[in-house]
């Protein structure tokens, strides 16, 4: 099974060109489904239908989330159509089929006012080198709506300080470029001048944000210091990796962002994605309304 599932991860790559984080993802999933099937005693070939909803029914028992439970089907289903084409069984039995998602609750994201991001970017002390990286990291962050996983994959050259602009690669690896304000621009020139060089101990590295051993700072290593920064901010809502991305989408959207252009800026394939921020913006101006109309 462990040779299967490294078959597929590689299909994914280099075939469909999904992301790493994507890839690992799907393989951490199917590293669970495999368990599961050598628990029941069963395998990738002797599993059923009912193998398959079985699997499912044991992560509701487990509490899991109904979007986690949706993405471990979306990879099931992937593999199973992956390994009957290459097994040379494309007409085979595939267990997977007429299984649809458990059906999503809606949630909308969480996002910050304008007065808590402008809390949450002004606690890095700019000071020194780490608290220069933070500030341009957060800057650019909020300044580009860029994934947390594009963010630190930036490169030196991926920044463009001069016209104002960042050039990233996002799912399946579609480049997009997107704009930053002036604010951004200085903090990231900042750490660019004063900040990286002093964290930086190899000359070779081409990585824009590093960590104080020189290396490319990682997502998990930035999600780290964002929590620090809400917490030190008094910032009380349970923010994510992407809560500044939601933030920077949802504040374009208030004073008036057309939202193709949003789309474009966050590298959505579908812009039905984007849409989710406009019920934030709607549910804002009914607040505003009934909290301000004499006859709301």
């Amino acid at each position: 099974m462990n040779t299967l599932i490294g078959d597929f991860v590689n299909y994914l790559d280099v075939e469909r060109g999904l992301a790493l984080n994507t890839r690992e993802s799907y393989e951490r999933d199917l590293q669970h489904f495999s368990e599961f099937l050598s628990r029941n005693r069963s395998s990738v070939e002797r599993a059923s239908r009912t193998t398959i909803v079985a699997y499912l029914l044991y992560l509701e028992k487990q509490g899991l989330a109904t979007a986690t439970q949706a993405r471990r089907l979306a990879a099931i289903k992937s593999f199973y159509q992956f390994f009957l084409r290459e097994d040379g069984q494309g007409s085979g039995r595939n267990p997977t089929d007429n299984l649809h998602s458990p059906k999503l609750e809606k949630k909308l994201p969480t996002v910050l006012s304008v007065q808590e991001v402008e809390q949450l970017l002004a606690s890095p002390d700019p000071k020194n080198p780490p608290g220069m990286r933070d500030r341009a990291m957060l800057e650019l962050l909020y300044a580009t709506g860029v994934r947390v996983s594009e963010l630190v994959s930036l490169d030196v050259p991926d920044v463009n300080l001069e016209l104002g602009f960042v050039r990233c690669a996002g799912k399946g690896s579609k480049d997009r470029v997107v704009p930053m304000g002036s604010v951004a621009r200085r903090a990231v020139a900042e750490y660019v001048e004063r900040g990286r060089p002093a964290l930086v101990r190899d000359p070779m590295v081409t990585s824009m944000f590093v960590n104080h051993h020189g290396r490319r700072l990682t997502r998990q290593g930035f999600w780290k210091i964002v929590k620090r920064y809400a917490q030190s901010a008094g910032i009380t809502k349970v923010i994510a990796p992407h809560t500044l991305r939601h933030s920077f989408a949802t504040h374009l959207l208030d004073n008036g962002a057309d939202l193709r252009a949003v789309q474009e800026m966050l590298g959505h394939a579908d812009i039905s994605t984007t849409q989710v921020y406009t019920l934030i913006t709607k549910g804002r101006l009914k607040e505003v309304y009934a909290r301000t109309h004499p006859r709301a």
